[in-house]
């Protein structure tokens, strides 16, 4: 078991099963050191967590584990093209919340998925970050997250 996994476990967590693409892209990529997922929705057992917008029909709260999920399906995502072990870095994290009319709080929905991979990779895991209020999202998802990785070179 991986000491990421081993992290996950100690907050009654574990690495799910990499998502499956919902179109024509890849979970993650990989080039050299450099690991790219793709934007990760909160899936959990192949179903949203909870639809709509956030400080409309999604709370904060709720868009916050929304978030944490969407970083756990990163984590499978990276650990699809490389052993997570070898995670020196999370570089960026950049988070999308589909936001309610006036809905401003953001960064506090997307820290779901900062403080979750700060748990999960150590001091390795504090990243830059965006968190980026948008209209809609795929399938009517209230979080979108996408994390780039940096590995230890052979």
């Amino acid at each position: 078991m991986s000491l990421v996994a081993q992290r996950l476990a100690e907050r009654g967590l574990q690495i799910p099963d990499v998502v499956a693409p919902l179109a024509a892209y890849a979970p993650a990529v990989r080039e050299g050191s450099l690991v790219m997922t793709a934007g990760q929705l909160p899936l959990r057992g192949g179903a949203l967590m909870s639809v709509g917008l956030v400080g409309g029909e999604v709370s904060p709260e709720d868009a916050e584990l929304a978030a944490q999920q969407c970083a756990l399906n990163a984590i499978a995502a990276i650990a699809s093209v490389a052993e997570l072990d070898d995670v020196v870095r999370i570089m960026k994290v950049t988070g999308f919340v589909a936001s309610a009319p006036g809905f401003t709080a953001q960064p506090g929905v997307v820290n779901g998925a900062s403080n979750l991979l700060l748990h999960a990779f150590g001091d390795a895991g504090r990243h830059a970050r965006s968190a980026v209020g948008v209209s809609a999202l795929p399938l009517n998802a209230p979080v979108e997250v996408e994390v780039t990785a940096i590995l230890r070179t052979p």
